[in-house]
């Protein structure tokens, strides 16, 4: 089945190209677009888009916003951020901690951004280096280096999209203990979900082999 995707970006041309460049890709369907959040958000309401592309910088709310709205309402649609601002501030732990799936630059290479598409939907974050360098900044922080060994091997597992049974088949634990973990390792990085609590392990020494 493809990949069905909802653009929003209150730049028409910036829209068309994207457009145009993912239509080319046999697994992927645009199916709307929009030039504004609120836009955004009713389209998917309406189309229940796979994933949701969104500019960081909208008209009436920002990609965060949005983001943090499209989760909340509907959590089976996934978004990426495509954005010429914001990685070298807070913009990014920000997104994340929104729920998006891939936070990439404009000027990322095209086959970063179908990556990130075509990852969204089984729940594989995409970074850009930049995005990522914030990530690992974070993993540094006192919460994170608080977590214990077997909660570190945990959140590693998470980082590289196991489940709860899964993990527990790897680390030879009952899956109940694992869900007690996953627990605690939420609390202590002050997440809402395991999709942030992968961030903090993605593309990080947390998944180094």
């Amino acid at each position: 089945m493809a990949i069905r995707v909802l653009l929003v970006d209150d730049h028409m041309l910036i829209r068309a190209g994207l457009r145009a460049l993912l239509q080319k890709e046999p697994d992927f369907e645009v199916v709307g677009e929009a030039s504004t959040a609120a836009g955004g958000l009713n389209l998917a309401r309406m189309l229940r888009p796979d994933v949701v592309v969104t500019d960081l910088t909208l008209p009436d709310l920002d990609g965060v916003a949005l983001t943090r709205a499209v989760r909340s309402e509907l959590p089976g649609v996934e978004v990426v951020m495509l954005t010429s601002v914001g990685e070298d501030g807070d913009w990014v732990m920000r997104a994340l901690r929104a729920g998006v799936m891939g936070y990439l630059s404009t000027n990322a290479n095209v086959q970063d951004l179908i990556e990130a598409i075509r990852s969204a939907p089984s729940g594989r974050v995409q970074l850009s280096a930049q995005a990522t360098a914030r990530v690992v900044q974070e993993l540094r922080s006192p919460a994170a280096t608080a977590l214990t060994d077997r909660e570190r091997e945990v959140l590693r597992e998470i980082g590289i999209g196991r489940t709860n049974k899964q993990i527990a088949r790897s680390l030879c634990i009952a899956e109940t203990t694992v869900k007690s973990h996953v627990r605690v390792i939420l609390d202590k990085l002050g997440v809402q979900s395991r999709t942030q609590a992968a961030l903090h392990a993605v593309r990080s020494e947390l998944c180094a082999a």
